[in-house]
């Protein structure tokens, strides 16, 4: 029996076999968790069928796509989930985007919608998937999200997204 039996758990944003959300969904698996996965919405059916295989050795009631800039996405998502397990006990939010072209610029050159795109997806999405994760935290639960160094030191290229991952590293009281 391991340390998370008989615990259930959304992971949001696994891109591939090297990500953090991945090893930790690999390490929790292992300990007796039972995991649900969501992955970006693309009209390319490939994004979908990589998180699929991945996931497949952990044989996962749930995978699904979610748009966290939907509210009805995160609706739906979190609708499932009470469907499923009728219960959630953690969330680990790894999700992260910036448009490629507002990355490869200096930081000052950022445009408006790039910045609120980027912090929309990267940042705000945190404070929805909360809201539709806590009803399912009756018995109490954790939310997780990732950040990055690139938050707090200066990396080359990452410009925009190092502003988006400060933005999650204030501890708040939900």
């Amino acid at each position: 029996m391991g340390m998370f039996s008989g615990k259930t758990g959304l992971v949001l944003g696994v891109a591939n076999e090297h990500s953090i959300a991945w090893a930790m969904s690999e390490a929790l698996h292992r300990e007796g968790a039972e995991l649900g996965f969501t992955h970006f919405r693309s009209p390319k059916p490939s994004i979908e069928q990589r998180v699929r295989h991945l996931v497949e050795p952990l044989n996962s009631r749930l995978v699904m796509p979610c748009d966290v800039q939907s509210d009805d996405d995160i609706a739906a998502v979190f609708a499932t989930v009470a469907d499923t397990w009728g219960k959630l006990d953690f969330v680990i939010h790894s999700i992260a985007f910036a448009p490629p072209d507002e990355l490869r610029k200096p930081y000052i050159e950022t445009g408006r919608a790039g910045w609120h795109l980027a912090m929309d997806i990267s940042a705000y999405s945190l404070v929805a998937v909360s809201r539709a994760a806590i009803p399912l935290m009756s018995q109490g639960g954790s939310i997780l999200t990732l950040t990055y160094f690139g938050g707090e030191k200066v990396m080359p290229g990452y410009n925009l997204m190092g502003v988006c991952k400060a933005a999650l590293q204030t501890p708040i009281k939900l």
